[in-house]
Protein backbone atom coordinates (compact mmCIF):
# COMPACT_ATOMS: atom_id res chain seq x y z
CA UNK A 1 0.00 0.00 0.00
CA UNK A 2 1.25 3.02 -0.69
CA UNK A 3 1.59 6.57 1.35
CA UNK A 4 -1.16 8.04 -0.99
CA UNK A 5 -4.10 5.91 0.47
CA UNK A 6 -3.15 7.31 3.88
CA UNK A 7 -3.56 10.62 2.44
CA UNK A 8 -7.38 10.43 1.53
CA UNK A 9 -7.90 8.61 5.33
CA UNK A 10 -10.68 10.83 7.07
CA UNK A 11 -8.65 11.37 10.25
CA UNK A 12 -11.20 13.89 11.67
CA UNK A 13 -13.79 10.83 11.24
CA UNK A 14 -11.69 8.86 12.84
CA UNK A 15 -10.84 11.06 15.90
CA UNK A 16 -14.26 11.79 16.34
CA UNK A 17 -15.00 8.49 16.33
CA UNK A 18 -12.57 7.67 18.63
CA UNK A 19 -13.25 10.65 21.15
CA UNK A 20 -17.38 8.95 21.56
CA UNK A 21 -15.60 5.73 22.21
CA UNK A 22 -13.38 7.34 25.40
CA UNK A 23 -16.60 8.92 26.40
CA UNK A 24 -18.92 5.84 26.54
CA UNK A 25 -15.72 3.67 28.44
CA UNK A 26 -15.66 6.82 30.58
CA UNK A 27 -19.35 6.51 31.04
CA UNK A 28 -19.23 2.77 31.45
CA UNK A 29 -16.73 3.38 34.38
CA UNK A 30 -18.99 5.94 36.09
CA UNK A 31 -22.07 3.82 35.53
CA UNK A 32 -20.56 0.35 36.88
CA UNK A 33 -17.46 0.95 38.60
CA UNK A 34 -17.34 4.39 40.28
CA UNK A 35 -19.28 3.59 43.30
CA UNK A 36 -18.47 -0.16 43.27
CA UNK A 37 -15.69 -2.87 45.49
CA UNK A 38 -12.38 -2.79 43.70
CA UNK A 39 -11.93 -6.49 44.24
CA UNK A 40 -13.21 -7.53 40.47
CA UNK A 41 -9.99 -7.92 37.89
CA UNK A 42 -10.08 -5.49 35.27
CA UNK A 43 -10.99 -7.25 32.53
CA UNK A 44 -13.69 -8.97 34.25
CA UNK A 45 -15.97 -6.03 34.40
CA UNK A 46 -17.79 -4.11 31.97
CA UNK A 47 -15.04 -1.54 31.81
CA UNK A 48 -12.76 -3.32 30.85
CA UNK A 49 -14.19 -5.51 28.77
CA UNK A 50 -15.55 -2.97 26.68
CA UNK A 51 -11.86 -1.19 26.64
CA UNK A 52 -10.93 -4.55 24.78
CA UNK A 53 -14.10 -4.58 22.82
CA UNK A 54 -13.02 -0.98 21.54
CA UNK A 55 -9.50 -2.05 20.31
CA UNK A 56 -10.33 -4.99 18.68
CA UNK A 57 -13.29 -2.96 17.07
CA UNK A 58 -10.39 -0.27 16.07
CA UNK A 59 -8.14 -3.16 14.38
CA UNK A 60 -10.46 -4.37 12.21
CA UNK A 61 -11.55 -1.06 11.42
CA UNK A 62 -7.97 -0.46 10.60
CA UNK A 63 -7.98 -3.85 8.47
CA UNK A 64 -11.10 -3.30 6.95
CA UNK A 65 -10.11 0.47 5.31
CA UNK A 66 -7.34 -0.74 3.84
CA UNK A 67 -9.13 -3.60 2.23
CA UNK A 68 -10.93 -2.61 -1.01
CA UNK A 69 -14.50 -2.75 -0.47
CA UNK A 70 -15.12 -4.22 -3.69
CA UNK A 71 -14.03 -7.52 -2.42
CA UNK A 72 -18.07 -7.06 -1.01
CA UNK A 73 -19.48 -6.47 -3.91
CA UNK A 74 -18.33 -9.79 -5.23
CA UNK A 75 -19.69 -12.00 -2.07
CA UNK A 76 -22.68 -10.20 -1.45
CA UNK A 77 -24.80 -13.42 -1.54
CA UNK A 78 -22.30 -15.31 0.39
CA UNK A 79 -22.65 -12.74 3.47
CA UNK A 80 -26.36 -12.96 2.65
CA UNK A 81 -26.97 -16.26 3.12
CA UNK A 82 -24.32 -16.15 6.22
CA UNK A 83 -25.91 -13.21 8.09
CA UNK A 84 -29.96 -14.99 7.52
CA UNK A 85 -28.07 -18.53 9.01
CA UNK A 86 -26.41 -16.83 12.03
CA UNK A 87 -30.09 -15.02 12.77
CA UNK A 88 -31.99 -18.55 12.86
CA UNK A 89 -28.81 -20.21 14.60
CA UNK A 90 -29.83 -17.83 17.77
CA UNK A 91 -33.27 -19.68 17.77
CA UNK A 92 -31.31 -23.14 18.21
CA UNK A 93 -28.52 -22.15 20.47
CA UNK A 94 -28.58 -18.32 21.97
CA UNK A 95 -28.71 -17.60 25.23
CA UNK A 96 -31.73 -16.07 26.67
CA UNK A 97 -31.35 -12.72 28.55
CA UNK A 98 -33.96 -10.10 29.97
CA UNK A 99 -36.71 -12.32 27.91
CA UNK A 100 -34.75 -12.13 24.74
CA UNK A 101 -33.53 -14.91 22.67
CA UNK A 102 -30.46 -12.87 21.15
CA UNK A 103 -26.93 -14.11 21.95
CA UNK A 104 -24.61 -16.73 20.74
CA UNK A 105 -22.58 -17.40 23.62
CA UNK A 106 -19.00 -17.88 22.19
CA UNK A 107 -17.19 -18.44 25.42
CA UNK A 108 -15.34 -15.34 25.53
CA UNK A 109 -17.21 -13.15 23.74
CA UNK A 110 -21.11 -13.03 23.23
CA UNK A 111 -21.98 -12.38 19.66
CA UNK A 112 -25.41 -10.78 19.01
CA UNK A 113 -26.02 -11.61 14.97
CA UNK A 114 -28.74 -9.08 14.80
CA UNK A 115 -26.20 -5.71 15.39
CA UNK A 116 -23.60 -7.01 12.82
CA UNK A 117 -26.88 -8.01 10.53
CA UNK A 118 -27.10 -3.90 10.88
CA UNK A 119 -24.24 -3.28 8.85
CA UNK A 120 -23.84 -6.63 6.53
CA UNK A 121 -27.01 -6.36 5.18
CA UNK A 122 -26.62 -2.56 4.27
CA UNK A 123 -23.78 -4.08 2.59
CA UNK A 124 -26.16 -6.34 0.50
CA UNK A 125 -28.51 -3.56 -0.28
CA UNK A 126 -26.22 -1.26 -1.46
CA UNK A 127 -25.39 -4.30 -4.46
CA UNK A 128 -28.67 -4.57 -4.78
CA UNK A 129 -29.58 -1.69 -5.22
CA UNK A 130 -26.48 -0.32 -7.55
CA UNK A 131 -26.81 -3.31 -9.62
CA UNK A 132 -30.73 -2.54 -10.50
CA UNK A 133 -30.93 1.58 -10.37
CA UNK A 134 -33.35 1.62 -13.58
CA UNK A 135 -35.11 -1.71 -12.31
CA UNK A 136 -35.52 -0.30 -8.90
CA UNK A 137 -38.32 2.24 -10.98
CA UNK A 138 -40.23 -0.53 -11.32
CA UNK A 139 -42.73 -1.85 -8.63
CA UNK A 140 -41.43 -5.54 -8.88
CA UNK A 141 -37.47 -4.97 -8.58
CA UNK A 142 -38.71 -2.05 -5.47
CA UNK A 143 -40.93 -4.94 -3.56
CA UNK A 144 -37.57 -7.13 -4.36
CA UNK A 145 -35.79 -4.96 -2.72
CA UNK A 146 -38.27 -4.80 0.36
CA UNK A 147 -38.41 -8.35 0.72
CA UNK A 148 -34.28 -8.94 0.96
CA UNK A 149 -34.68 -6.97 3.74
CA UNK A 150 -37.80 -7.84 5.26
CA UNK A 151 -36.72 -11.40 6.11
CA UNK A 152 -33.88 -10.94 8.24
CA UNK A 153 -36.07 -8.42 9.88
CA UNK A 154 -39.03 -10.80 11.05
CA UNK A 155 -36.01 -13.24 12.56
CA UNK A 156 -34.87 -10.18 14.42
CA UNK A 157 -38.42 -9.32 15.65
CA UNK A 158 -39.07 -12.70 16.50
CA UNK A 159 -36.11 -12.48 18.90
CA UNK A 160 -38.11 -10.43 20.04
CA UNK A 161 -35.81 -7.17 19.10
CA UNK A 162 -38.01 -4.47 17.70
CA UNK A 163 -35.21 -1.78 18.14
CA UNK A 164 -32.88 -3.32 15.80
CA UNK A 165 -35.95 -4.29 12.80
CA UNK A 166 -37.03 -0.52 12.95
CA UNK A 167 -32.77 0.51 12.78
CA UNK A 168 -33.23 -2.00 9.44
CA UNK A 169 -36.71 -0.51 7.91
CA UNK A 170 -35.85 3.24 8.35
CA UNK A 171 -32.17 1.95 6.40
CA UNK A 172 -34.15 0.52 3.46
CA UNK A 173 -36.13 3.28 3.66
CA UNK A 174 -33.25 5.93 2.97
CA UNK A 175 -31.38 4.08 1.25
CA UNK A 176 -33.77 2.97 -1.50
CA UNK A 177 -34.91 6.76 -2.10
CA UNK A 178 -30.76 7.58 -2.10
CA UNK A 179 -31.15 4.99 -4.90
CA UNK A 180 -33.59 6.74 -6.94
CA UNK A 181 -37.10 5.11 -5.96
CA UNK A 182 -40.04 6.33 -7.30
CA UNK A 183 -42.28 7.91 -4.12
CA UNK A 184 -45.52 6.80 -5.04
CA UNK A 185 -44.29 3.26 -4.25
CA UNK A 186 -42.64 4.43 -1.54
CA UNK A 187 -46.35 6.08 -0.62
CA UNK A 188 -47.38 2.65 -1.23
CA UNK A 189 -45.68 1.02 1.26
CA UNK A 190 -46.44 3.18 4.27
CA UNK A 191 -50.04 2.41 3.17
CA UNK A 192 -49.66 -0.86 2.86
CA UNK A 193 -47.97 -0.44 6.92
CA UNK A 194 -51.15 1.74 8.11
CA UNK A 195 -53.39 -0.93 6.70
CA UNK A 196 -51.57 -3.75 8.72
CA UNK A 197 -51.19 -1.39 11.63
CA UNK A 198 -53.64 -3.58 13.51
CA UNK A 199 -52.19 -6.47 13.05
CA UNK A 200 -48.53 -5.40 14.05
CA UNK A 201 -49.87 -3.95 17.15
CA UNK A 202 -51.49 -7.35 17.97
CA UNK A 203 -48.15 -9.19 17.47
CA UNK A 204 -46.38 -7.02 19.85
CA UNK A 205 -44.85 -8.32 23.01
CA UNK A 206 -47.36 -7.03 25.97
CA UNK A 207 -44.26 -5.08 27.40
CA UNK A 208 -43.94 -3.44 23.76
CA UNK A 209 -47.20 -2.45 23.86
CA UNK A 210 -46.74 -1.38 27.32
CA UNK A 211 -44.08 0.90 26.79
CA UNK A 212 -45.80 2.53 24.26
CA UNK A 213 -49.02 3.27 26.92
CA UNK A 214 -46.28 4.22 29.40
CA UNK A 215 -44.42 6.49 26.79
CA UNK A 216 -48.00 8.40 26.44
CA UNK A 217 -48.80 8.25 30.10
CA UNK A 218 -45.18 7.91 32.23
CA UNK A 219 -47.05 7.41 35.85
CA UNK A 220 -49.24 4.49 33.96
CA UNK A 221 -46.54 2.15 35.92
CA UNK A 222 -43.72 4.36 37.80
CA UNK A 223 -42.49 1.16 39.35
CA UNK A 224 -42.78 -0.90 36.24
CA UNK A 225 -42.16 -0.40 32.69
CA UNK A 226 -42.66 3.67 33.45
CA UNK A 227 -39.65 3.39 35.77
CA UNK A 228 -36.54 4.30 34.24
CA UNK A 229 -38.49 6.31 31.72
CA UNK A 230 -39.35 8.40 34.85
CA UNK A 231 -35.88 7.99 36.53
CA UNK A 232 -33.88 8.97 33.10
CA UNK A 233 -35.74 12.09 32.69
CA UNK A 234 -35.20 12.96 36.46
CA UNK A 235 -30.77 12.23 35.74
CA UNK A 236 -31.36 14.67 32.52
CA UNK A 237 -33.10 16.88 33.83
CA UNK A 238 -31.15 17.03 37.45
CA UNK A 239 -28.11 17.74 35.48
CA UNK A 240 -28.74 21.84 34.72
CA UNK A 241 -25.83 23.38 32.73
CA UNK A 242 -22.13 21.79 34.07
CA UNK A 243 -23.63 18.64 35.64
CA UNK A 244 -23.61 17.39 39.28
CA UNK A 245 -19.85 16.29 37.85
CA UNK A 246 -18.51 13.48 36.88
CA UNK A 247 -19.25 10.31 38.81
CA UNK A 248 -21.32 12.29 41.15
CA UNK A 249 -24.85 11.74 39.78
CA UNK A 250 -27.14 10.53 42.21
CA UNK A 251 -29.18 9.19 40.08
CA UNK A 252 -26.31 6.55 38.34
CA UNK A 253 -24.23 6.80 41.71
CA UNK A 254 -27.30 5.12 44.17
CA UNK A 255 -28.32 2.68 41.44
CA UNK A 256 -31.73 4.39 41.12
CA UNK A 257 -30.57 4.24 37.16
CA UNK A 258 -31.04 0.73 36.00
CA UNK A 259 -29.85 -0.36 32.63
CA UNK A 260 -27.74 2.76 32.83
CA UNK A 261 -24.32 1.33 31.47
CA UNK A 262 -26.34 0.30 28.09
CA UNK A 263 -29.68 2.05 27.01
CA UNK A 264 -29.90 5.02 29.85
CA UNK A 265 -26.16 5.77 29.48
CA UNK A 266 -27.16 9.15 27.99
CA UNK A 267 -28.77 9.85 31.18
CA UNK A 268 -25.81 9.45 32.97
CA UNK A 269 -24.21 11.75 30.51
CA UNK A 270 -26.48 14.27 31.44
CA UNK A 271 -27.01 13.92 35.14
CA UNK A 272 -23.03 14.30 35.48
CA UNK A 273 -21.76 16.63 32.56
CA UNK A 274 -25.10 18.51 32.13
CA UNK A 275 -25.89 20.38 29.11
CA UNK A 276 -22.42 20.92 28.31
CA UNK A 277 -21.38 17.47 28.04
CA UNK A 278 -24.45 16.62 26.11
CA UNK A 279 -23.77 19.18 23.60
CA UNK A 280 -20.10 18.17 22.99
CA UNK A 281 -21.53 14.82 22.70
CA UNK A 282 -24.42 15.78 20.32
CA UNK A 283 -21.74 17.72 18.41
CA UNK A 284 -19.11 14.56 17.86
CA UNK A 285 -22.03 12.63 16.39
CA UNK A 286 -22.65 15.55 13.72
CA UNK A 287 -19.13 15.54 12.79
CA UNK A 288 -19.35 11.10 12.14
CA UNK A 289 -22.78 12.08 10.36
CA UNK A 290 -21.21 14.68 8.43
CA UNK A 291 -17.91 13.15 7.04
CA UNK A 292 -20.01 9.96 6.59
CA UNK A 293 -21.94 11.88 4.28
CA UNK A 294 -18.81 13.51 3.32
CA UNK A 295 -18.07 9.79 1.80
CA UNK A 296 -21.51 9.40 0.18
CA UNK A 297 -20.80 12.35 -1.84
CA UNK A 298 -17.51 12.01 -2.91
CA UNK A 299 -17.65 7.99 -3.54
CA UNK A 300 -17.03 7.08 -6.68
CA UNK A 301 -19.89 4.40 -7.62
CA UNK A 302 -23.13 3.55 -6.72
CA UNK A 303 -22.39 1.17 -3.96
CA UNK A 304 -19.77 2.81 -2.09
CA UNK A 305 -22.78 5.70 -1.90
CA UNK A 306 -25.21 3.63 -0.76
CA UNK A 307 -23.30 2.49 1.87
CA UNK A 308 -21.94 5.36 3.09
CA UNK A 309 -25.44 6.52 2.77
CA UNK A 310 -26.87 3.19 5.25
CA UNK A 311 -23.99 3.33 7.92
CA UNK A 312 -25.15 7.43 8.55
CA UNK A 313 -28.54 6.23 8.68
CA UNK A 314 -27.82 3.31 10.96
CA UNK A 315 -25.87 6.28 13.30
CA UNK A 316 -28.02 8.63 13.06
CA UNK A 317 -31.47 7.27 13.80
CA UNK A 318 -29.55 5.33 16.54
CA UNK A 319 -28.97 8.44 18.09
CA UNK A 320 -32.02 9.76 17.72
CA UNK A 321 -33.67 6.58 18.87
CA UNK A 322 -31.75 6.80 22.24
CA UNK A 323 -31.39 10.23 22.79
CA UNK A 324 -35.37 10.58 22.27
CA UNK A 325 -35.75 7.63 24.71
CA UNK A 326 -33.97 9.16 27.41
CA UNK A 327 -35.43 12.61 27.32
CA UNK A 328 -38.68 11.42 27.21
CA UNK A 329 -39.77 12.42 23.48
CA UNK A 330 -39.91 8.47 21.83
CA UNK A 331 -40.71 5.48 23.57
CA UNK A 332 -38.46 3.24 25.06
CA UNK A 333 -36.87 0.81 22.18
CA UNK A 334 -33.25 -0.54 23.58
CA UNK A 335 -31.36 0.97 20.93
CA UNK A 336 -28.52 1.64 22.40
CA UNK A 337 -26.44 4.63 21.81
CA UNK A 338 -23.30 4.36 18.91
CA UNK A 339 -20.11 3.72 19.98
CA UNK A 340 -20.90 5.04 23.92
CA UNK A 341 -23.37 2.40 25.16
CA UNK A 342 -21.99 -0.64 26.35
CA UNK A 343 -21.65 -3.92 24.23
CA UNK A 344 -19.24 -5.23 22.04
CA UNK A 345 -21.07 -6.62 18.83
CA UNK A 346 -22.76 -3.02 18.38
CA UNK A 347 -19.54 -1.86 18.92
CA UNK A 348 -17.29 -4.00 16.41
CA UNK A 349 -20.10 -3.69 14.12
CA UNK A 350 -20.04 0.01 13.63
CA UNK A 351 -16.45 0.28 13.41
CA UNK A 352 -16.64 -2.57 11.03
CA UNK A 353 -18.88 -0.13 9.34
CA UNK A 354 -16.80 2.79 9.64
CA UNK A 355 -13.64 1.05 8.32
CA UNK A 356 -15.75 0.22 4.93
CA UNK A 357 -17.02 3.94 4.70
CA UNK A 358 -12.58 4.72 5.47
CA UNK A 359 -12.43 2.75 2.35
CA UNK A 360 -14.72 4.21 0.11
CA UNK A 361 -13.10 7.40 1.06
CA UNK A 362 -9.28 6.42 0.05
CA UNK A 363 -10.70 4.76 -3.07
CA UNK A 364 -12.59 7.54 -3.98
CA UNK A 365 -10.14 8.18 -7.35
CA UNK A 366 -8.04 4.80 -8.44
CA UNK A 367 -4.92 4.94 -6.47
CA UNK A 368 -1.83 2.78 -7.44
CA UNK A 369 -1.79 -0.28 -4.30
CA UNK A 370 1.72 -2.08 -4.17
Amino acid sequence: MTGRAWQHFDFVLFGATVILIAFGVALIYSATLASAPSEQALWDTFLGRQIIYALVGIGLMLLVSFTDYSIFANVNHVIYVLTILSLILVYLVGKISFGAQRWIDLGIFPLQPSELAKVLLIIVLAKFLADRREDLKRLPYFLLSMASMGIPMVFIYLQPDLGTAIVLAVSWFVMVLMAGARLRHVALVGLMGIVASPIIWLSLHGYMRERIFVFFDPQRDPLGVGYNINQARIAVGSGGFLGQGFAQGTQSQLHFLRVRHTDYIFSVLGEELGFVGVVLLLLLFLVVIWRILRVAEMARDTFGQLIAYGIATVIAFQVIANVGMNVGLLPSSGVPLPFVSYGGSALIALLIGEGVVQNIIIRHKRLEFQ
